[in-house]
């Protein structure tokens, strides 16, 4: 990575610090769309990339961002908003970890946590925050953030912002920034509601496609199980035993209370598993996702929203326990395994109630949904 005094990542001079950082976290050379992103950003140009989570995108902002803080100077210049805190949480560690050497402080924003906690890191150390929309409006209403002095402003997962109903939050955030900052904006889709944030709030941006927006991951094996609901449970518990072995297993019901009765009932036939959504407190989503993670419990169940923006590169098998209600949701859930050049498998459940909506799934992937046979 070293040569002379200059230091690379792939084609890309970067400072010794950020260098340094790199080669500690293990990152040897960019993906593509880290190859396309951090020369632009450098530049201080805007961006909007689409991409899927599992691409490289956060280092593919974060790097700018670390390079471009004044260290010398303790006032926020970047901001990162993200749908969810698990996503918050994520985002905070992987750009902490990309500017240790360089000393940047990096502070995480999200509801679920004291305020307290998170007033006492802002007046610390914080150059670069990353946050919920909601969360940061209720920091800027207290006057414990002032953006006045944001140089680089970051959209992560747009759409699933948008998804939630943030866009009235993310507007007037923006409406908090220097109108001359940088803007760069990340989302797999792009609707018309993305399109208008990009038309109102971000100056001649590169357009950056990694990837058709309901392309699926090549190395995903697609599959679906014709299974009557009443004998879901058992043909999950089959499925469950049957790849006990192969990684960790990513199950998709669409609501909470879904969630913890499928949790519940397969925790009675004595699989290891942990139930996600936004219904639970704080601590125990922390808890879930510490345990997922580390790989204590190999199976989690989570509600679509739940999910979104995880980045667990070791899950082999993602499982639709209720089928997902277009293209978009079973594209940005499948997405979540076959990580970082790993192959997986998708599976979906489906009953005579569903055939409407795997026809349209099979209309737009073709061959590559495939029938086949669950014996339990």
């Amino acid at each position: 990575m070293e040569k002379a005094d200059v230091y690379w990542f792939g084609s890309q001079e970067v400072s010794h610090d950020v260098a340094l950082a790199l080669k500690t976290i293990g990152y040897e050379e960019p993906t593509p769309i880290q190859v396309d992103c951090i020369g632009p950003l450098l530049g201080g140009a805007d961006i909007v990339g689409q991409a899927h989570t599992g691409t490289g995108k956060t280092a593919a902002f974060g790097i700018p961002l670390v390079e471009r803080v004044d260290t010398t100077q303790n006032i926020i210049q970047g901001l990162v908003l993200v749908p969810t805190r698990e996503l918050a949480m994520q985002v905070r560690d992987e750009v902490a970890r990309l500017g240790q050497f360089r000393k940047v402080g990096v502070v995480a924003c999200y509801g679920g946590q004291p305020i307290a906690r998170q007033i006492t890191a802002l007046d610390r150390n914080a150059q670069i925050v990353v946050g919920t929309p909601g969360r940061i409006l209720d920091h800027i209403g207290r006057g414990t953030l002032r953006l006045g002095e944001v140089r680089t402003l970051v959209l992560d997962e747009a759409d699933e912002m948008l998804d939630i109903g943030f866009l009235p939050d993310i507007e007037r955030i923006l409406g908090n920034t220097p109108r001359d900052r940088q803007t760069a904006l990340f989302s797999a889709t792009l609707p018309p509601a993305i399109r208008g944030i990009v038309g109102r709030h971000m100056k001649s941006p590169t357009w950056i496609r990694i990837g058709n927006e309901i392309e699926t991951a090549p190395d995903v094996r697609q599959v679906y199980y014709e299974v009557l609901e009443q004998d879901r449970v058992r043909a999950c518990v089959a499925l469950l035993k049957n790849h006990a072995n192969e990684g960790k297993v990513l199950l998709f019901r669409k609501t909470k209370a879904g969630v913890d009765n499928l949790t519940q009932a397969l925790q009675r036939q004595g699989i290891s598993v942990m139930g996600i959504h936004g219904g639970l407190v704080q601590g125990e989503r922390n808890a879930a996702m510490k345990s997922f993670h580390a790989g204590d419990v190999k199976v989690l169940v989570a509600t679509n929203v739940a999910a979104r923006g995880l980045d667990i590169p070791e899950i082999s098998h993602v499982v639709n326990y209720d089928i997902p209600q277009n293209l978009e949701e079973y594209v940005h859930r499948i997405g979540r395994t076959a990580r970082m050049g790993r192959h997986g498998v998708a599976i979906t459940f489906v009953s005579e109630w569903d055939i409407e909506i795997l026809d349209l799934l099979q209309e737009s992937l073709g061959n590559n949904l495939t029938l086949e046979k669950l014996s339990f």
